[in-house]
């Protein structure tokens, strides 16, 4: 069976991005295959100790993406400080010639494709593109190790999560896909005062009152964040337009550190924030907005002011393409010419964000985290849900599949990830409980 189906079947989509299908990222002829393992988020653990512990399938699964797309170039990207990772991808290489290993600053956003893209082949995908736009297929690491697995017949069912933050004993766990992150923050301890929680890492998660959702094949972190934390309010989807109005002074910083803009893709945070004060049409050439990864640079570092030029991005990003406008394909400009010194290491970002004390490791259990229910959702990613194929009462095993891909559509295929019995079917999830005995 050709390797896009094999994907296919054992439901694999990117786990450390948007999940976009990964049968049908595969699915062409590419000059580059990149394997992201620079992990952008601070605070978070997973790709690095999956480099480490399972370099082989990284190299396994990335071997079969190379011969399948025919690319010419294989390279892993990682940052240069995973040392341990560093030294079991480079023992696995160690008499091959065919996956190349690229090592990054220790800077942020160095986890956005777009930057690892430019980084290795010296193009930048256009607005509104993709990297195969520049011959590029960029896979997250832990997809190859999916990749690996399903090579061998076995399907998506389990996760990696770092559950960090102010909990009590930080950890990186293996999970079944749909337990509870209540049962993760459980098993790390809890938390350590009154907090919140951020899906996610910490610029570009999404925070949560409650831990009664499940996790889904792209979930990589969750973090504990006390209450009265600053990084909070800096995350609240609120505006102050006054406050807007009244402070920012078009000092520009924003768009001088965006590492968008940067690359030439005109994306412009400052004139973002004319426009809301305005309440007028001041963003002149437009299309650069599309581009915005919400990375959160210009929000949590860049403004001197405590404002929120990402949340204002994202904003008039949705209200333009409510409206219908669709991103023009282009790269705009040139790339700065001081592009390297405007890569702001991770740890001043840490300190930036005050979350200093919580750089600390999270070590990976030794076993994996168990449950007696899952809720296996049904839309994990870019895609339509899948459709279920299961009806409450029927018992399943684990790897058995359990929802398909909606006929015609874009999306994956989702399977059983414990043995049990359907207990309920919803818009959103299907639920199984073990058997009691």
């Amino acid at each position: 069976m050709e390797l896009n189906k094999l994907v296919c079947d054992a439901g694999i989509l990117g786990a450390g991005g948007a999940g976009f299908p990964t049968h049908v990222k595969i699915n062409c002829k590419a000059e580059f295959v990149l394997a992201n393992g620079a992990e952008c988020e601070p605070l978070l653990r997973v790709d690095q100790q999956v480099m480490q512990y399972f370099a082989a399938d990284v190299v396994r699964g990335i071997r079969a993406v190379k011969e399948f797309t025919g690319a010419k170039r294989a390279v892993i990207c990682l940052k240069e400080h995973y040392h341990a990772a560093v030294a079991a991808l480079q023992e696995v290489l160690k008499d091959a010639d065919d996956v190349e290993l690229h090592l990054l600053q220790g800077y942020y956003p160095a986890g956005d494709e777009q930057q690892i893209v430019y980084e290795v082949t010296g193009r930048v995908v256009p607005t509104g593109g993709l990297p195969l736009d520049v011959g590029a297929v960029v896979c997250n690491v832990s997809t190859l190790t999916n990749i690996a697995a399903a090579l061998d017949g076995k399907k998506v069912t389990e996760k990696y999560v770092t559950v960090g933050g102010a909990v009590k004993n930080p950890v990186t766990l293996r999970v079944p896909v749909g337990i509870s992150l209540q049962e993760l923050m459980d098993a790390a301890g809890g938390p350590t005062c009154d907090c919140k929680y951020i899906i996610g890492g910490p610029c570009m998660g999404r925070v949560v009152d409650t831990l009664d959702i499940p996790v889904t094949k792209t979930t990589g972190g969750l973090l504990a964040i006390p209450k009265d934390h600053p990084l909070l309010e800096r995350k609240s989807p609120k505006l102050n337009l006054q406050l807007i109005m009244s402070v920012c002074c078009q000092c520009s910083m924003c768009t001088q550190m965006c590492p968008r803009n940067a690359l030439g893709l005109n994306v412009q945070p400052h004139k973002a924030m004319r426009s809301l004060a305005s309440g007028g049409d001041l963003l002149g050439e437009f299309n650069g907005i599309f581009s915005c990864c919400n990375c959160g640079l210009c929000t949590y570092y860049a403004c001197n002011f405590g404002l929120k030029p990402s949340q204002v991005m994202q904003t008039l990003k949705s209200a333009i393409a409510s409206k219908g406008v669709r991103p023009r394909k282009e790269v705009y400009g040139p790339v700065d010419g001081g592009l390297e010194n405007k890569k702001v290491p991770v740890e001043r970002l840490i300190a930036r964000l005050g979350i200093a004390e919580y750089d600390v490791p999270a070590p990976m259990a030794e076993k994996p985290l168990t449950t007696s229910c899952v809720r296996i959702a049904l839309r994990m990613g870019v895609g339509a849900p899948s459709v279920p194929v299961v009806a409450v009462g029927d018992k399943v095993r684990k790897n058995q599949l359990v929802a398909d891909i909606a006929e015609k559509k874009l999306g994956v295929k989702m399977h059983a990830s414990i043995s049990g019995v359907v207990t309920d079917i919803t818009a959103d999830y299907i639920e199984i409980r073990k058997a009691a005995k």
